[in-house]
């Protein structure tokens, strides 16, 4: 039971993030895009801008922060080169990884550009 409670918390937290973005004018591309690497929870547009956005739901903003790591990030800069293959300019299409962090409240915070491939 719990499982089912994790995905839709998930799920709900994954909307208020698109809500959030569209106020700003991005486009929804994806959500829950899938590849051989992983998935990518959304994946918008902003203007020529590819953005890879990375959502994660806890009591606080910096709870949530803390559990996005390496490995996981690693995971999405390799999901992201699937998606952008498809893409008009492929590798070289302006893109960005955001990180949306989403309270107990149901507040936002947006780190944008929070990490790159290295």
């Amino acid at each position: 039971m719990m499982g089912h409670a994790n995905y839709y918390s998930g799920l709900a937290a994954e909307d208020i993030v698109a809500r959030d973005y569209a106020l700003r004018r991005h486009q929804v591309a994806a959500r829950r895009w899938r590849g051989k690497s992983g998935e990518i929870d959304l994946v918008m547009r902003d203007g020529d801008t590819v953005v890879f956005v990375e959502v994660k739901k806890s009591r606080t903003f910096a709870a949530a922060a803390q559990r996005l790591g390496r490995r996981q990030m690693d995971r999405l800069c390799a999901s992201a080169g699937e998606f952008l293959a498809g893409e008009p300019r492929g590798q070289l299409t302006d893109m960005r990884f955001d990180l949306a962090l989403v309270d107990g409240r149901g507040g936002v915070s947006v780190i944008e550009n929070a990490f790159m491939e290295a």
